[in-house]
């Protein structure tokens, strides 16, 4: 499949949702009880109150013509979507310090380390020479997973035994980096609460170290959000954001929601740059974050003949 399409699968879900409401403005037009459904529904896909108090106040400001409600409805989206749409990563890398390097933080189980793995290798794809740092040295399982995708994707793995001290993983990572001449550096850390302080200051060290060893960096800090929490990933990334300052986001696991509308949430509320979206569990299915492919695949179907605003 093409990513649109990858897109629209993955996207299922979430648009199903909207659908129900959306089929009956176009039955029954702007009436209360239609308008009131449409709100639930576009609160049920998190797109979040703000965003939805805005949405609504466009469709209201429509009339009575259903077509015009749905086209103004899909305008608002991509204007409020566009400004979390951001040059890509390898743009940031050809225009960065060499080597480039991202720091990926998040907390467990949202695919941290796959996201990152993934990305190292369509980096390695389009010529560039990515380099694994394994600082979450917490789980050997962790390092192993590091290694697996770093043999997967041809990519060196700069590791410490299980239990080792992070920064100095993520110190040696550099040393080697430069000795090596790699274009990027891709640290992958532990996964960990963002309302544990003393984890989050093991990250603010990490940052230090990598500075120290090379002025600027990180270069990417980039935090990997689970689609399927909603509002929680508002909430984890305004405070990841805080401790650590996060320059990027990835947001997976799309295609298992029903509220995949959590990206218009973020857009709206955050002004951090969506870098990634993941909708599968494919390498290709990480893909860069477009706001009018998003809001195409998030309505489509719903609008007479798909249309363009």
């Amino acid at each position: 499949m093409g990513w649109i399409t990858r897109l629209k699968a993955g996207l299922e879900k979430t648009r199903k949702g909207l659908w129900r409401s959306l089929t009956q403005v176009m039955g029954r037009g702007l009436d209360p009880e239609v308008l009131d459904e449409v709100e639930a529904s576009l609160l049920q896909a998190d797109i979040g109150v703000r965003t939805v108090d805005r949405v609504m106040e466009q469709l209201r400001a429509a009339g009575g013509n259903p077509h015009e409600a749905l086209r103004e409805l899909k305008r608002v989206l991509v204007d409020i979507l566009a400004s979390a749409e951001s040059e890509s990563v390898e743009s940031l890398i050809r225009s960065g310090p060499k080597p480039f390097v991202i720091l990926a933080v998040g907390v467990n189980g949202v695919g941290k380390t796959t996201s990152l793995a993934k990305l190292a290798g369509r980096l390695r794809e389009q010529g560039f020479t990515p380099l694994l740092v394994a600082a979450d040295t917490f789980r050997a399982a962790a390092i192993e997973q590091l290694e697996a995708w770093g043999t997967r994707i041809g990519a060196d793995v700069i590791k410490h035994r299980q239990g080792a001290d992070p920064s100095a993983v993520v110190f040696d990572g550099l040393l080697a980096a430069k000795a090596r001449g790699v274009d990027v550096v891709l640290v992958d850390t532990a996964g960990r609460l963002h309302t544990k302080g003393n984890l989050m200051d093991e990250l603010k060290k990490m940052k230090r170290v990598l500075d120290r060893a090379c002025p600027g960096a990180p270069h990417e800090v980039l935090l990997t959000l689970d689609g399927t929490i909603g509002q929680n990933a508002v909430a984890q990334a305004r405070q990841f954001h805080e401790a650590v300052g996060v320059t990027g986001l990835v947001l997976t696991k799309l295609d298992g929601t029903s509220k995949g509308g959590v990206v218009v949430a973020i857009a709206e509320t955050l002004a951090i740059p969506v870098r990634l979206i993941g909708v599968g569990e494919h390498e290709e299915d990480l893909q860069d974050f477009h706001a009018r492919e998003f809001a195409e695949a998030l309505l489509d179907g719903a609008l007479p003949g798909g249309g363009d605003p």
